[in-house]
């Protein structure tokens, strides 16, 4: 008896972001995890903006990058500290990015960013799938540089301030040196990644990982922009004050000399 397309079995349709789940119960490692992460966010939203005038591209923040469909589907998932996806929409059907699913949208993040609590071996991780036990997870590192191809993988070490950045070149990972600057640049963002040791969100004097351009100029964030426009403010303030009290100081010599100056020559 031969088969109708009634009988046969048709497997579900692969999940999207709306029917994953959007963590998976951690916590979050350390104190200085998110705020380095807003840090990262602050300081280079205006160059995405300007590289994106469409508003096409999303960042994730501690959100799952679902790359294989997995029961628990959290088996199929890693979750960066921090992620940025180019020409992509910020929301997918007017509703808010839960997770970002590689599956449907096939664009991998440019750079994705690790913030180890640890030593870093569990971000070093090149433990490949093929071979693992049922339940058992292949390596982070695997995952970045085999599956989801990211451009640019970042490791920063917080408790000892050690940054290490690689960048896939003929399909495998390579360790990238600083310049001259001890930063990284990312090519296709026009900037640098680099450490920076100062205060934010009241932590102070602590290592941040950070952005400059590729001129070597800081990316501000919003609170340091504001602090910049009201010192150029107060500086062009003090300019119009002091070149008034030099216009006083000629008027009043000219009066001594028996010259009006507000008489017409």
């Amino acid at each position: 008896m031969s088969e109708t397309l009634a009988d046969i079995s048709i497997p579900p349709q692969f999940p999207d972001h709306t029917q994953l789940p959007e963590s998976d119960g951690t916590f979050v490692k350390n104190f200085q995890e998110h705020p380095q992460s807003i840090i990262i966010t602050d300081s280079i939203i205006q160059t995405l903006q300007k590289l994106h005038p469409d508003g096409q591209f999303c960042i994730g923040q501690d959100c799952g990058i679902y790359w294989r469909e997995t029961e628990p589907p959290e088996k199929g998932t890693v979750a960066p500290d921090w992620f940025y996806v180019p020409d992509v929409p910020p929301k997918l059907d007017g509703k808010i990015r839960r997770s970002y699913v590689l599956w449907r949208e096939y664009i991998p993040p440019l750079i994705v960013i690790e913030l180890a609590s640890g030593n870093g071996d569990e971000e070093r991780d090149s433990t490949p799938l093929a071979g693992l036990q049922p339940g058992e997870n292949p390596g982070k590192f695997w995952v970045y540089e085999r599956i989801i191809r990211a451009p640019y993988y970042a490791i920063y070490e917080v408790n000892i301030g050690n940054l290490e950045v690689y960048h896939l070149v003929d399909f495998s990972y390579q360790k990238m040196q600083p310049n001259k600057r001890g930063h990284y640049p990312i090519l296709p963002l026009d900037v640098e990644l680099g450490l920076w040791q100062g205060s934010y969100l009241n932590n102070t004097d602590q290592l941040w990982l950070r952005w400059w351009d590729n001129q070597g100029n800081l990316l501000l964030v919003g609170q340091e922009e504001a602090q910049l426009q009201k010192f150029r403010a107060e500086q062009q303030q003090q300019r119009a004050e002091q070149a008034e009290r030099k216009a006083a100081q000629l008027a009043a010599r000219l009066l001594a000399m028996g010259i009006n100056p507000d008489d017409d020559l």
